[in-house]
């Protein structure tokens, strides 16, 4: 008789759990607290990066055959071996990032996006986000190439076909409040929908139902002071529920509960993500600028690496400056460098043909400290090391208390753009502890029969930041993981 496996989420982690656990012979149900456009989880929020290790073009081929000679001709793919992502995955947190789930997220990156696409996923290269023209030819930097095609919500689009089409059961709607537990393990859930609680009885739980960062209170309590004020980029759904009643049976924490994914954020986006912007409220192209706080000064080295490898920790940078907000400051040098993300209606912006001028239009911030603070920072510019968006070019200014190592241009070319952000929280890092089968565990260091858990409620894989493109496949591979082992 086959197996039940209860899903708990709706994002990409959960849906793959789903499918895997289907092609496994399971009768497989998945419970998804929204409903509509509200579906999906983070998942419908992000831009659909997804961060895989190969070797060369000729891996890439296999997740995006409909490349053609003249994409292969025009760009250079280079390579990103499972070495290489890592070395990056443990630098970027500070070698906390646990080595055998680790290992698993980078070995198995490959295949797992593979099965993606075996499964209807539809890849595509970065082009306008990670790689720049540069004597006719594409460069991508940083180690991300790939992302799926439309974005976030054609993910989820993707993998609901492919559940719905294997036979899964997708309930909208349907909030998990509880685990139904005893000696045995865990036996099923206790499920809200339409006003009327159930039991729904099952032989595996996978819990896949995203971080805390949703919940306010959760946020000043685990993360610290201010973090209560931070905009939320994504679903509104994810309040800890999966983290709550799966410590309540006796499930192990693990992992970075004070640290989080947080990104500069338009400063007047709304509390929660909007569907119809998703992604766009970001702002990433900081790295060809500079920031300044309300006192005018800079506050961080904008160049310090690719953006992918800053970008997820200096929502908090910003969320520590008075007021928690910051200008991203850019001159006509660079401005056609800048994201697509800056061009949309829904932005905080301000221009003015002079310095002066956009000092004087820069909201909340001090314009005498700003006009000497730029003059500052235009005088310790080095002009010498021409600029390069594809390499971390060592053009950098000298003698500054803030020294911007790479990227640095003079700011004296008009008309002048300045953006406004603050704090966006994209995911919290603190989640339940799992081995490579993504079998969760409990305090004493013991698997909890029949409860699996993937994707941003795993603990122990991030800490402090994260790579660019990591979290989706980190999603991936866990999820597929876990309906594997909850099926067998």
């Amino acid at each position: 008789m086959a197996k039940k496996v209860i899903v708990v989420g709706g994002g990409n982690a959960a849906l793959c759990a789903a499918i895997s656990a289907r092609e496994n012979g399971a009768e497989v149900v998945v419970f998804e607290c929204g409903e509509g456009e509200s579906r999906g989880g983070n998942t419908s929020f992000t831009a659909g990066a997804m961060r895989v290790a190969y070797e060369g073009v000729d891996d890439l081929l296999t997740l995006m055959p409909e490349l053609t000679t003249e994409d292969l001709e025009r760009t250079d793919f280079g390579s990103y071996p499972a070495s290489a992502f890592l070395d990056d995955l443990a630098r970027v947190t500070e070698y906390r990032t646990d080595p055998e789930l680790a290992g698993v997220l980078v070995d198995e990156s490959l295949s797992t996006l593979q099965w993606m696409r075996q499964h209807g996923v539809r890849f595509a290269p970065i082009y306008g986000r990670q790689a720049f023209q540069v004597d006719g030819k594409f460069k991508f930097w940083g180690g991300l190439t790939v992302e799926v095609n439309g974005g976030g919500p054609g993910l989820v689009d993707y993998l609901t076909k492919a559940a719905v089409d294997l036979g899964v059961t997708v309930e909208y709607g349907a909030r998990v409040r509880s685990l139904i537990s005893g000696d045995d393990g865990v036996t099923g859930v206790r499920v809200r929908q339409g006003g009327v609680t159930r039991v729904e009885n099952a032989d595996s739980v996978i819990l896949a139902s995203g971080g805390f960062q949703s919940n306010s209170a959760w946020r000043a309590m685990y993360l610290g002071p201010q973090w209560d004020l931070a905009k939320v980029r994504g679903t509104r759904f994810n309040v800890g529920d999966g983290h709550r009643m799966a410590l309540e049976i006796g499930a192990s924490p693990a992992g970075n509960w004070s640290g989080c994914h947080a990104v500069g954020w338009d400063q007047n986006a709304p509390e929660f993500g909007d569907i119809r912007v998703g992604d766009n409220f970001q702002k990433h192209s900081y790295p060809w600028g500079i920031m300044v706080n309300a006192a005018g000064k800079r506050f961080v080295d904008e160049g310090a690496d690719f953006r992918n490898y800053t970008y997820a920790k200096y929502g908090q940078v910003i969320l520590a400056q008075p007021g928690q907000f910051a200008w991203q400051i850019f001159d006509q040098k660079v401005t056609h460098l800048l994201r697509d993300e800056y061009r949309i209606k829904q932005v905080t912006k301000v221009t003015a043909d002079t310095l002066e001028g956009l000092a004087n239009k820069l909201d909340g911030v001090d314009p005498k400290g700003f006009l000497a603070e730029i003059a500052k920072y235009n005088d310790a510019v080095d002009q010498v090391p021409v600029f390069n968006p594809n390499v971390k070019d060592g053009r950098r200014t000298v003698g500054l208390e803030v020294d911007k190592t790479n990227w640095a241009n003079t700011i004296d070319e008009g008309p002048f753009e300045a953006y406004a952000v603050t704090c966006g929280v994209t995911f919290t890092f603190g989640g339940l502890r799992i081995n490579t089968d993504a079998q969760v565990l409990d305090t004493d260091g013991a698997p909890i029969a029949g409860l699996f858990a993937a994707g941003e409620i795993v603990g122990g894989i991030f800490y402090f930041n994260y790579p660019g493109g990591s979290g989706l496949t980190n999603g991936s591979v866990f999820g597929r993981i876990a309906g594997s082992t909850a099926s067998a």
